[in-house]
């Protein structure tokens, strides 16, 4: 018996692959602040992903489910690796507490938006939502990190 090599992955989820890897990668490294858990969990996600992936697809939303999938990998992933730290990060930190009251939505655009560097049409397409409804969730967020964090948000026009 001989190896015929590694098996070809569908070429939809390849291609679902190649457009986000980055983004997904720089969204679980600037939750997780570890290079190699952020490899880990966005691999783990990805490996989910294949394993629903008819179902994703006949879901119509491939883009909203991925995205889920992802983010819920990557928050198990800190809460397995930080959950002791994570009152002693909010405690000296107001941004970082600030952030953790966030509707997921308003934080996934936030992080997205400042941390990652993605622009508002790659995280409409990440959330399977409109540019319009991410740019709805930011000016939220900036308004409750602003109730939040009063002088310390800089107000932009």
């Amino acid at each position: 018996m001989t190896a015929t090599g590694v098996l070809p992955f569908p070429l939809d989820f390849e291609a679902l692959y190649l457009k986000n890897r980055e983004h997904y990668h720089r969204f679980a490294l600037a939750i997780l602040n570890d290079q190699q858990d952020a490899e880990d969990a966005v691999h783990r996600a990805y490996f989910e992903i294949l394993a629903h992936w008819p179902d994703l697809l006949a879901d119509g939303n491939v883009h909203q489910q991925t995205w889920a999938i992802l983010r819920r990998t990557v928050i198990s992933e800190k809460l397995t690796n930080y959950r002791g730290n994570l009152a002693e990060l909010t405690e000296d930190n107001d941004v970082a507490r600030a952030l953790c009251t966030l509707p997921s939505r308003q934080f996934d655009v936030t992080v997205l938006r400042y941390l990652c560097g993605c622009a508002t049409a790659d995280i409409a397409w990440y959330l399977g939502v409109s540019a319009s409804t991410v740019d709805y969730h930011g000016r939220k967020a900036k308004q409750r990190l602003e109730q939040a964090m009063p002088g310390r948000i800089r107000r932009s026009n």
